[in-house]
């Protein structure tokens, strides 16, 4: 019978990866074990994503996290939605931290008493054995009848140096998972409820494979994809809400992290199922104007498949061409400035700005003298070089520009691209 844990006995003795989280208010910190920290959900993002599943309907009883790891997002889950937890982990050590863990939270919230701490437990053992779960977590709350699942989360380990993230080199497997709990999960008004984190690097193909996966256990299943983004043009997380805990109607949604606690996140939300494709829209090859805007958007948005549905809420411009879609750099070009006056929606758009000049040349330090001339011109004092250029050679470009500039007196803010598949500069003074 595997070892069930309280977390409100549970000790942190024999512990010793101990540290603050960045995303959390000051003071709270977290246990991790068998170098599990940098596995560990960010506790903002793991709060961020129990608050968006408050508004689900979901069916009565447990929220169960088959394996917990350190236990953060199921403390987040528990504590925001008010319900009892089920952790499983299979490593003994990480197990204990997720209880110590999840004390933490209940301390820091002062519900150590609350209905939904006293009946969380841990459970140390194998994550796919639902009954032989259920029945431990039954036996140790001391009740007749197996704990009732509202909600199956899962997020699987996956290997650190992987190169392709198989959906075989997870661990558990979701079909090893799904055929361990399908029986034991509740019925909401659209089925039981699912939230499976996936690897962030899954391409469109994997993520059709998870979907035949998921169809073949329960057919036709309400599905939400969520893109999750800290910043800096990557994706974060990558997951796929199912059933009652899905948003009907609604098939992607992007969630952009802001950067600063207590500040709501962005979202975007819409878009088309993965069966009528990616998403992502078609490059258009045209010459560059001065006089257009330019404008880099958040990678991770495009990376949705929603960057166009949100396009539709910032500008009314129906031609707008895209110039990079790929890459951490997306980039359109369009005639009238777009409409990020909102704290929520400028944070989607890494620059934007109007062309003022256009200059042929390789971006490279014996070209640095001549590009300053442009940018004097046109009374640029700070440029950012937003082009791609070798990791070796970007500081020292972006380095010799900004000693130059340093010792003239431009007033204008400016960044600068190239041309999609040619040695034309784009500068664009900032707006």
């Amino acid at each position: 019978m595997p070892e069930v844990l309280d977390p409100l006995a549970i000790s942190n003795e024999g512990l010793s990866e101990f540290a603050p989280d960045s995303t959390a208010p000051a003071g709270m910190a977290f246990y991790h074990a068998s170098e599990g920290k940098p596995l560990a959900t960010p506790w903002q993002v793991a709060l961020i994503r129990a608050q968006l599943l408050a508004h689900a309907a979901l069916p009565e009883g447990f929220i169960l996290d088959c394996a917990c790891g350190s236990g953060i997002q199921l403390a987040a889950h528990t504590s925001v939605l008010q319900r009892s937890g089920i952790g499983v982990e299979l490593d003994p050590h990480r197990a204990q931290a997720s209880a110590v863990n999840l004390n933490t939270i209940a301390v820091q919230r002062q519900e150590t008493d609350s209905q939904w701490m006293r009946s969380s437990r841990i459970v140390v053992g194998d994550g796919r054995q639902g009954a032989e779960i259920l029945e431990a977590v039954k036996d140790a709350l001391g009740t007749d009848v197996n704990p009732k699942i509202a909600l199956l989360h899962l997020d699987p380990a996956r290997p650190r140096n992987s190169r392709t993230h198989g959906l075989d080199e997870m661990t558990p497997r979701l079909d090893e998972i799904f055929a361990g709990w399908a029986s034991h999960l509740e019925e909401g008004r659209n089925g039981p409820s699912l939230l499976l984190d996936l690897s962030p690097r899954l391409t469109h193909d994997q993520r059709m494979e998870v979907e035949a996966m998921v169809d073949l256990t329960w057919p036709g299943i309400v599905r939400t994809w969520v893109w999750t983004s800290r910043g800096r043009g990557r994706v974060d997380r990558l997951a796929l809400w199912l059933g009652s805990a899905a948003q009907e109607g609604i098939a992607r949604r992007f969630v952009r992290v802001p950067p600063s606690l207590g500040v709501e996140p962005t979202i975007v939300s819409g878009g088309r199922r993965l069966m009528h494709g990616a998403g992502h829209p078609s490059p258009v090859k045209r010459p560059p104007r001065r006089g257009e805007r330019i404008s880099i958007l958040d990678a991770a948005l495009v990376e949705s498949g929603l960057a166009v549905d949100w396009l539709k809420t910032v500008s009314k411009e129906e031609k707008i061409a895209w110039g990079v879609v790929e890459g951490r750099r997306p980039q359109i070009h369009h005639d009238h400035p777009l409409r990020i006056d909102d704290p929520a929606d400028r944070l989607l758009v890494q620059a934007t700005g109007r062309v003022v000049a256009l200059a042929r040349m390789t971006l490279e330090l014996a070209n640095v003298d001549r590009l300053v001339e442009v940018l004097l011109e046109h009374d640029i004092g700070r440029l950012t070089v937003r082009a791609t250029l070798a990791p070796e050679l970007q500081p020292k470009v972006q380095g010799a520009i900004d000693r130059q500039l340093s010792r003239r007196h431009g007033r204008r803010d400016a960044f600068l691209v190239q041309q999609p598949g040619d040695d034309m500069l784009l500068i664009c003074v900032s707006e």
